[in-house]
């Protein structure tokens, strides 16, 4: 996640340049983020001058304000340079021209005057662009670019944040503080949507009593346009400008009105924008309150009933749960909804209050039940989905009581796999890689699952681990070079300081575990037994080292502890060298992970890991995965493509379960991880665990990527 420092914002009077005629399409290029998943596109940014790339956290837009005028001129006269920026700027013009589109070679249903409207509250489309907090905000990126690529006619509505997500500090205690800077999209490559007149289009929503206006924002991804609504104008009162404040951040009433935007808000804004959308996606339940103000157009415009006119909504919207425990989705109490709502909105829909309140209720009339989204989401779309196979059963479970009538088999909650954006998340040299042997259309050929193995297998041992060996001396450099500036800022004693400059070996077996720390997600398995723990990480001949990242809810203090216990164990001489946490884990520590370690962990309390991505990135770079057999890796894991923790069963009480599943961890580790890795020929090659990273390639890519994911929904879900 990005924020501007105070610094450069004092240092620098940020404005558009002219930049020298053979640079000038990086001025283009900057206002799309297809440079950021095209081969070659970040580095032809990065290298126009390294420092401040950094500086600026990878914004393309401000890197051209800010780059010095001499080293402008450097560039624009280095033949090479300019060779590459301006075969880029050819290849991305080839890419939107592009007249092919999916509808003509499909169905004529879904085009680009009717196209899907994808919501949702958060979208991490890159570390540039502050608007996600974890997991449902990247694959709702990853949607976004695979959709462009198969040019899938698709806009997306969301949120622009004036805060962000928080950005993450460790205290010496290893206590997690939160930190808030202010997003300025003035300096961020999106463009204020404006009329005809040139005026800023903006749309107004009545809550807690008064009208609250937004303007809106268009962020070019590829071929796809994602619109983000803002609050943050001056003809709104102070708490109103705070609408579209902090992502997941305020208080259930903040909860509240942001979901009133993004759902109502979200539907107005495409009226302004003439957008008729053939489907509306409702990815998570944030923008449940869509299907309302579908169903308030609909009695406006045809004097029809509420019931008729749901019915109407429910053909042409589709709904994705994310979560499979209920305390998971958004609930809020009778009183917060009337402040919010008022009664001139239930009304509009010719419904009594009772029944304005029995939409949001699983068991219509139960004053002791809150109003929930999901609930209403599922009411009012005719379709819900999971995000894997058994995050459907459990959906089905969870939700069986809105069909009181029907057998579990019987309720119509189906499934689509989760999938990540190949082209996003696969490191450069991997992907040169796949260029080489599979081809420069190898995303492509990865649909085919068949041809993608055939040609995989084409990639010698010895090439795929050299490949493979050099991301980790990265990611070994990237690690060190950020603890010793963490341990720095935070003053530690000069000895732990400099041991930052020689932690880990890029020899040793890497495992990474980063995702949001949750009580469910089992952060502290892997320290049941630490005296064990300990052994494995300074085994003599077959040592482990170990990085996590992750960030913990402001609210959930049970998290923070668990952090906390984490972060203090830094102080072990025997875990020093070993183990690190990274802090204010984003997009950009996530690509240095899942593109260059060993073996990617995870251990959460089944049934509840949804579906997970991060080990589907981590395989696509030939990394192999080490899991609870949950979410995905109960679909991908065949035996051969990396290592299960525990089976498939849950037993009955959760310490049994946690302590099964901890020693099925140490013993997987101690039996079949360490001594696959460290057995090598005479080349030092170890054969059968690259012989396990070819075979993570070839069954897991083709499964899981993002382009099967997007045309699954396109065919069994949007039409």
């Amino acid at each position: 996640m990005v924020q501007v420092s105070d610094e450069i914002e004092q240092r620098v009077e940020l404005r558009e340049r002219k930049l020298p005629e053979s640079l000038e399409s990086l001025g283009r290029l900057a206002w799309n983020y297809w440079w950021s998943w095209t081969g070659g596109g970040t580095s032809v940014f990065r290298d126009l001058d390294p420092s401040v790339w950094e500086e600026c956290e990878h914004n393309p837009r401000r890197l051209l304000m800010q780059v010095s005028e001499f080293r402008l001129a450097q560039m624009a006269t280095d033949p090479v340079y300019c060779e590459r920026v301006r075969q880029l700027a050819e290849r991305f013009d080839q890419y939107v021209e592009d007249v092919r589109t999916w509808e003509s070679h499909t169905d004529k249903r879904i085009t680009r005057s009717n196209p899907v409207a994808y919501f949702c509250a958060e979208y991490g489309i890159h570390n540039s662009l502050p608007f996600y907090s974890g997991g449902l905000g990247i694959l709702a990126g990853d949607h976004l670019k695979s959709a462009s690529d198969l040019r899938l006619p698709l806009v997306a509505v969301g949120l622009l944040y004036r805060y962000g997500y928080f950005r993450q500090r460790l205290r010496r205690d290893g206590w997690q503080e939160e930190h808030y800077g202010e997003t300025q999209p003035n300096v961020l490559p999106i463009h204020l949507v404006r009329d005809e007149g040139g005026e800023p289009v903006r749309v107004e929503v009545l809550m807690r009593g008064r009208n609250v206006k937004a303007q809106a924002w268009r962020v070019d991804v590829g071929r796809v346009q994602l619109y983000l609504l803002d609050t943050n104008i001056e003809e709104n009162e102070d708490t109103d400008r705070l609408v579209t404040g902090h992502l997941y951040g305020g208080d259930r009433e903040t909860r509240m009105v942001q979901e009133m935007m993004l759902g109502i808000g979200g539907i107005r804004l495409l009226r302004r924008l003439r957008i008729e959308p053939h489907v509306f996606h409702l990815n998570e339940g944030h923008s449940a309150f869509l299907t309302l103000e579908l169903a308030r157009e609909i009695r406006e415009a045809e004097g029809v009933s509420f019931h008729e006119a749901a019915r109407l909504v429910k053909e042409c919207c589709v709904f994705t749960t994310h979560t499979p425990i209920a305390a998971g989705n958004d609930e809020f109490i009778v009183p917060l909804i009337e402040k919010c709502f008022g009664s001139s909105y239930e009304e509009s829909l010719g419904l009594s209050h009772e029944d304005f309140i029995n939409m949001g209720r699983v068991r219509p009339n139960d004053e002791k039940e809150l109003y929930a989204l999901t609930p209403l989401a599922i009411k009012m779309c005719r379709s819900t989905n999971g995000v894997s196979r058994k995050h459907g059963e459990v959906s089905r479970a969870l939700w069986q009581s809105l069909w009181p009538e029907h057998t579990l088999d019987e309720i119509p909650i189906t499934h689509i796999t989760n999938g990540v954006h190949a082209p996003t998340w696969v490191a450069p040299m991997i992907r040169s890689l796949y260029e080489k042997h599979v081809g420069g259309n190898w995303a492509e050929i990865a649909h085919n699952a068949d041809e993608w193995k055939r040609r995989i297998d084409k990639i010698s041992d010895e090439d795929l681990w050299r490949t493979h060996s050099l991301l980790k001396q990265r990611l070994i450099a990237f690690i060190r070079q950020r603890t010793f500036q963490k341990r720095l800022a935070l003053n530690e004693s000069i000895d732990y300081i400099e041991s930052a400059r020689t932690m880990f070996d890029a020899d040793i077996l890497t495992i990474g575990f980063a995702r949001r720390v949750a009580a469910y997600k089992r952060w502290e398995l892997l320290l049941t037994d630490p005296h064990r723990l300990l052994r494995l990480m300074n085994d003599e001949h077959r040592p482990v080292q170990f990085i996590f990242a992750g960030k913990a809810h402001p609210q959930d203090q049970g998290a923070k502890l668990i952090l906390q216990h984490l972060s203090q164990w830094k102080h072990d001489a025997l875990v020093r060298n070993r183990a690190v946490f990274l802090q204010d884990y984003d997009q950009e520590i996530a690509r240095q992970l899942v593109q260059s370690v060993d073996v990617w962990m995870n251990v959460p309390r089944r049934p509840l890991e949804a579906s997970g991505t991060s080990g589907e990135k981590v395989a696509m770079n030939g990394g192999l995965n080490l899991s609870v057999l949950d979410g995905w890796w109960l679909e991908g894991y065949d035996g051969t493509n990396g290592f299960a923790i525990g089976d498939a069963i849950p037993g009955d009480e959760i310490s049994d379960i946690d302590e099964a599943d901890a020693q099925s961890l140490y013993r997987t580790l101690e039996e079949e991880v360490a001594p696959t890795y460290y057995e090598r020929d005479s080349k030092g090659i170890p054969r059968r665990w690259v012989q396990m990273m070819r075979r993570s390639i070839e069954t897991l890519v083709p499964a899981f990527n993002s382009d099967r994911m997007v045309d699954e929904y396109a065919r069994k879900i949007y039409l």
